[in-house]
Parts: structure tokens; C-alpha cells; sequence
């Protein structure tokens, strides 16, 4: 039987590391399996983008040109490096002026990269237009995208091949350049008879020679099905990935999909002993990275929520950050609704953040109490063109929460008729902060905002979650100098926990909990004096983040509801208003600390 030769990227070094790490990777500690990988046969790579483009900023505290330059040196001048970009929003969470995407596809082609896959999360072909022509005309190759995922059950309306024929047809009708078309399907949801279906009318409505590709995770549990039915449909290529970044919410294995192939019409056209080798160099690579349990599980209940794998695990780093680690099934319930009503915009990255900023809001503040200023956006119109039209409902309520009117308005036009948008904004910003201009500085603060200037003048927070077991072993549980925390290491079961005691501020494993201590019995209860004998009111923190701005000062008067602090929580900025009227007495809590549920902020008398 004469074999069908299966083409592969290897998606371990990007989608790999934020399926599983949160995309927090530092770029030295990957780079051996990379060569081993290289050696074994692979010659295309993903490279960057997406979510690695500002997590290296936001967390790494490394440059992604950098990172990019270092990839392309590894792997060599003749491999595929291909990045990630989201339409108008390129690697960005919010859209773009059509400066910065054009700068985008120059800086990209600039730093070694081949090819670049670029999608929109709503299908709404027109945010791939001049993006796509912008990646044609750096001389890069453009892979034009439709995105994919089953619905929840019980709902209809997009999300069948007919939604994905009709979205092809319009990128066709629309004159896009592109070298490949690939089919996303990034929550790991399409059932295979529904990627059959569609790769099949796929390939009829393309030319004979179009280069298709299919994309999936193993979420859902579904991926190598999927791929096969792809691949029988007439897909030119998948996307596998390697250990420890393979299965789960990741791409299936390149060892499994060679073993699932074996006997069939298709190979992998690796050497698989050598593939088996850069796995266990990657294995070490990756030894003292904290591994969520998640991460490498399937999901049975995805397809009622479709959570995309590179968000899941970067959503559950954040909450593990924030100490609310215990709300994450919750939110995953509350997911299915916000997506019912949300306009079906596939769960992909920025919709996919969107909709886990909603049922975060309505698992702690309540059911739709609280819109989330992205989604609201979104059935507003501020995105583009959802695939069906969001509930009515929940567009008045975030009319009215955001003060925003709908709109029908192309966010290219918008984005670039706003002078807060755009390479002039950001120039105006690196004068103010007295940092270079270069392309490369230009692009950082257009796109990662506030966090691509802290990194630029070296003040970002690092946040690569590493188990240093040697270092947590070595401590002992001895009394702290004064005003330093109280450190220790508790072994339970045989399994060592890192606790350290601040004030009434408890870090357990790099998750920060506000307790209370108290005798267990007798004492007569709480002795504390009140802090003064005037009337006073303590304003409180409503959801655990990190503080970003303290926008008062002890002795400044404010009135009820006045914005006092602003928190970043999940991504967002998220107010806390004054409860009344009154004078700051005190302001207790500095910028960049990691503020706890309830946490005391400042008191008013």
C-alpha cells in the first residue's frame, strides 16, 4: 500500500506552552528541546504569537523578538516558523489600528518568522482583510482562518459546516491573499463527523492544489478522531505536539497520532526514535516547571463549556494566583450560559478570555450583576459582527453598565480614527517615559499597553511558576527576623507545601490567602481596640488581584461610589468604589500587591 505522506507542525514551543504553563516559559530553559526536536526531523515550528507574544512581557520578563530570534537560530534558516496573530487585534487583546498591523506582519517577517496563521474568533471576514494583505505584503505566507466549536447542546444557529462553508465562501468572495486555509478548532469541541463535513466541502470549494490544515486539543478527548476524519477529508496537514505539552489541553502527541496512523494509508514522516529522545530532553527541560493537574486531563465537560486549552490553564494560573483556585468549577458552569447568550463567537482567544471574564463576574458577584467590560464590547458590536445576534437582554443591560451604545461599525475604522490607538499614541508614550524609539518599542506599548512599558523601563512582575524543591527542603521552621514573613516548609502525605505568614496575609505555594487566627477556645472572642474612637467606614477589597493604581491619598475627600483603587483581575481592570461619603484617613495597601478577597484597602472616616 503506497503510504500518504501527513504533514505536522509541531506546536509544543507555543500553543504547548500555553496549554499547559500559561504560556509563562523562559526562552533558555526550552531551547535544547527545541534542537533535539530539530535533529529528530521536524522543520516546522510554531514560533510565537498569540498569547506568547505578550506573556513574555507580562510574566517572563523577556523580549519576544528576542525569543524569535533565538528560535530561528536554533531551528535552523531552512524550517517553517510560523506565529499566531488575531485579525485586527494581531497579539494584542484588543483591536488594533491599521499602523500597528501593518508594523506587525514588518516586525515579524523582521525576526525570522515564515508564516503567520491569522484568524478572527467571530468569523467576521472582514477583520481579515487588510490584516491578510498586510502578512501577504511582508513577503510572509498567510494562512487565512476559520475558527471552530461545537455548540453547547441544545443550541443552533453557526457552528455547522454550513456556518463554515458560508465563512470560507466570504474570505473567497473577499479576495484575501492566502497560501493555506486552516480550520481552528481550538476548545477541542467539533465532533469529527462535523471537521469531516466541512474539510470535505472545503476541498470542493477550493482550488486542487489548496494547502489545508486542521487544528485541535485534546480537551474535549476527541483530538486524534478528529484528526483522522480531517485527514480523510482531505486535509494536507495537522497539528501535534510533543511531551510534556502534548494531550490534554494540548495537541495530541506526535508518538500517539504515528502509533494511530500505524496500518493505516497515512505516516508521519519523522524519525520516530529520535522524536522519543527530544521528548524526554524536553521532559528535563521542563522538570522544575509547575505542572497544573489540568492541564493534562480530558475534560468531559468542555463541549457543555468550551474552554480552549491555552485559556484553561492560563485562567487557572491567574486564579491560583489570586488564591481562588476553588471557584474555577463553578465558572466552567457558568461558562455554557455566557456563550448561549453571547453571540456564539467562537471560543478562541480574545472571546474565549471575554467569555471567562463573564462567568467569573457571575460567579462572584452574581448572575449578570456585573458585565465585563470585553464582553459587553462584544454584544455590543465593538469586536465585529458576532455569528448569530447576542440576547437582547444582556445587550441593553451592557448598554447601560458600560454607558456604550451598539454599534455596526468596522473596529478598523474606529480603531483608527481613536488617538489613544495607534504608533503616535505610543511614541507620545515613550517620550513621557524617556525610552528608545525603535520599531520594536513602538509595537511593545501598542500592543501589551501599561505592562509593555513596566517591562521597557524594567519594572514588570515576574511570574514563571517554578517548584524549587531543593530551596522549600532546605528551609526550617525557625522564628523570622523582625518585620520579615514567618517561612516554612509542611510536608503532608510526603508532599512538601510552602507557607509563609505575613500579618493576616498566608502565601501557600505562591497562592496568597487572608486569614484570621484566634485562640480555639476561650479568650472571650475578639480584644482588638478599634483603630479610633470616631465614626469610620473600612472599604474593602471585592475580589482578590493585584493592585494596580491607588488613585487617592490620606486626607483627600471623596464621595460614594468614586473610583478609590483599581484592581487587575483575570485581565481586567476592575474599580473599587467608595461605599460613602468621606475623608481618607488611611490608605493601607501599595501598588503591585497581590490584595487578598476582603482584604482591608483604606479607611474613611
Amino acid at each position: 500500500m503506497t503510504k500518504k505522506r501527513v504533514d505536522f507542525m509541531c506546536t509544543a514551543f507555543r500553543d504547548g506552552f500555553q496549554s499547559v504553563y500559561g504560556a509563562r516559559v523562559l526562552t533558555k530553559d526550552f531551547l535544547p528541546a527545541l534542537e533535539a526536536a530539530r535533529d529528530a526531523g521536524i522543520d516546522y515550528f510554531e514560533a510565537g504569537g498569540g498569547a506568547r507574544f505578550q506573556s513574555l512581557y507580562f510574566y517572563c520578563q523577556e523580549d519576544a523578538f528576542d525569543m524569535m530570534d533565538a528560535f530561528r537560530e536554533t531551528a535552523g534558516p531552512d524550517a517553517n516558523l510560523q506565529t499566531l496573530a488575531r485579525g485586527v487585534n494581531v497579539v494584542g487583546l484588543e483591536s488594533q489600528s491599521s499602523d500597528v498591523i501593518k508594523m506587525h506582519a514588518e516586525l515579524f517577517k523582521k525576526h525570522g518568522i515564515t508564516t503567520i496563521r491569522n484568524f478572527d474568533a467571530l468569523n467576521d471576514v472582514n477583520n481579515l482583510i487588510y490584516s491578510g494583505q498586510c502578512i501577504a505584503d511582508a513577503g510572509l505566507l498567510h494562512q487565512v482562518v476559520v475558527t471552530m466549536m461545537e455548540l453547547p447542546p441544545g443550541c443552533e444557529g453557526a457552528h455547522d459546516a454550513d456556518f463554515y462553508a458560508d465563512t470560507l465562501q466570504k474570505i473567497l468572495d473577499a479576495d484575501i491573499p492566502y497560501d493555506a486555509v486552516c480550520f481552528k478548532d481550538a476548545s477541542g469541541t467539533a465532533v469529527p463527523s462535523k471537521v469531516y463535513e466541512t474539510i470535505k466541502r472545503a476541498r470542493k470549494m477550493l482550488p486542487a492544489d489548496a494547502y489545508i490544515h486542521f487544528h485541535t486539543h485534546e480537551t474535549a478527548g476527541v483530538s486524534v478522531l478528529a484528526n483522522k476524519a480531517a485527514l480523510d477529508a482531505g486535509a494536507n496537514a495537522i497539528d501535534l505536539s510533543l511531551a510534556p505539552c502534548s494531550g490534554g489541553t494540548c495537541q495530541p502527541d506526535v508518538l500517539v497520532m504515528w502509533h494511530a496512523l500505524r496500518g493505516s494509508e497515512y505516516e508521519l514522516d519523522v524519525d520516530i526514535d529520535k522524536v522519543r529522545e527530544a521528548e524526554e530532553i524536553f521532559k528535563e527541560c521542563m522538570s522544575d516547571y509547575f505542572l497544573p493537574p489540568e492541564a493534562v486531563a480530558v475534560e468531559p465537560l468542555i463541549p457543555w463549556s468550551p474552554m480552549p486549552g491555552g485559556a484553561l490553564t492560563a485562567n487557572t494560573q491567574m486564579l491560583r494566583d489570586n488564591g481562588i483556585m476553588e471557584k474555577y468549577p463553578d465558572m466552567i458552569r457558568a461558562m455554557s450560559e455566557v456563550v448561549r447568550l453571547g453571540g456564539y463567537g467562537t471560543s478562541v482567544t480574545p472571546v474565549s478570555q471575554f467569555y471567562f471574564q463573564q462567568a467569573f463576574n457571575n460567579v462572584m458577584f452574581g448572575p449578570w450583576e456585573k458585565i465585563a467590560e470585553p464582553y459587553g464590547q462584544m454584544v455590543l458590536g465593538y469586536f465585529g459582527k458576532t455569528p448569530v445576534p447576542p440576547d437582547p437582554k444582556i445587550v441593553e443591560l451592557a448598554s447601560k453598565q458600560l454607558e456604550l451604545e451598539p454599534t455596526t461599525d468596522p473596529p478598523l475604522e474606529r480603531n483608527d480614527a481613536d488617538p489613544n490607538k495607534g504608533l503616535e499614541a505610543a511614541r507620545a508614550k515613550l517620550k513621557e517615559n524617556n525610552l528608545p524609539e525603535t520599531d520594536e518599542n513602538l509595537f511593545i506599548v501598542a500592543t501589551c499597553k501599561d505592562k509593555g512599558l513596566a517591562f521597557l523601563e524594567g519594572k514588570g512582575e515576574f511570574g514563571v511558576r517554578k517548584v524549587d524543591k531543593e530551596a522549600e527542603a532546605a528551609k526550617v521552621a525557625t522564628p523570622p527576623p523582625p518585620g520579615q514573613p514567618a517561612e516554612y516548609t509542611v510536608t503532608v502525605d510526603g508532599k512538601d507545601y510552602f507557607l509563609a505568614f505575613n500579618g493576616n496575609n498566608v502565601v501557600v505555594d505562591g497562592n496568597v490567602y487572608q486569614v484570621s487566627l484566634a485562640p480555639r477556645s476561650g479568650g472571650g472572642g475578639n480584644s482588638a481596640a478599634p483603630a479610633d474612637s470616631g465614626a469610620t467606614t473600612t472599604v474593602k477589597a471585592q475580589m482578590p488581584g493585584v493592585l494596580l493604581k491607588a488613585k487617592v491619598n490620606p486626607g483627600d475627600r471623596v464621595s460614594s461610589g468614586q473610583a478609590l483603587f483599581i484592581l487587575e483581575a483575570m485581565k481586567m481592570e476592575v474599580p473599587v468604589a467608595s461605599p460613602c461619603d468621606g475623608i481618607v484617613k488611611e490608605v493601607m495597601v501599595q501598588p503591585g500587591e497581590q490584595i487578598a478577597n476582603g482584604q482591608d484597602l483604606a479607611i474613611l472616616g
